[in-house]
């Protein structure tokens, strides 16, 4: 009991950290993070639901400020459909719906194989894009929100682009139209 006193606080700066290192990779203009007041983890099961996306969730949202004014969102999902288990990302999404980055906060997935995810190659894919859903396919030219699978990482490409359209679907049903600056 008393170690665990000990290192909670350092336990959970280092998280904290870590989450803003990742908000920070995936809306680079942004100079803050605030935490998004009225999220609601009830709220955006149901939106998920709604839109037929099963097995994943959305954990929190962020509001990212360039100059005290919203310039987009930071938006953290898991997904349960990794083939190692469950993997963590956050997405960032411009006030115009354009997707800017996604970082991971935590995958198992196959060395090799599935944490080819973790290469830019990989994720760079969504960067700049601005659709209502990503798809995967073999083979992808990346028009379209096509997403091209990863070789040998199919259901790893599938379970990172179902967490990027899980956030995107939270985006497009909760956050678009400026709430963040109510």
């Amino acid at each position: 009991g008393a170690v665990y006193e000990i290192t909670k606080d350092p336990i959970a700066k280092a998280g904290e950290n870590a989450k803003q290192e990742a908000y920070k990779q995936v809306i680079a203009e942004a100079d803050s993070f605030e935490e998004y007041q009225e999220f609601d983890s009830d709220e955006a099961a149901a939106v998920l639901s709604e839109a037929g996306i099963t097995g994943n969730t959305i954990d929190e949202a962020a509001v990212a400020l360039k100059g005290g004014e919203p310039v987009g969102y930071v938006i953290t999902g898991t997904t349960s459909e990794g083939y190692g288990g469950e993997i963590q990302i956050s997405v960032g999404i411009l006030n115009d719906g354009t997707v800017t980055g996604v970082a991971f906060l935590s995958i198992a997935e196959t060395a090799g194989l599935g944490m080819n995810a973790t290469k830019p190659e990989f994720y760079e894919q969504f960067s700049g894009k601005q659709v209502e859903q990503f798809e995967v396919v073999k083979g992808g030219t990346g028009a379209d929100g096509e997403i091209d699978a990863m070789s040998g990482g199919t259901i790893t490409s599938r379970a990172v682009t179902g967490d990027v359209n899980a956030a995107l679907t939270y985006f497009n049903n909760v956050l678009e139209g400026g709430s963040a600056d109510e």
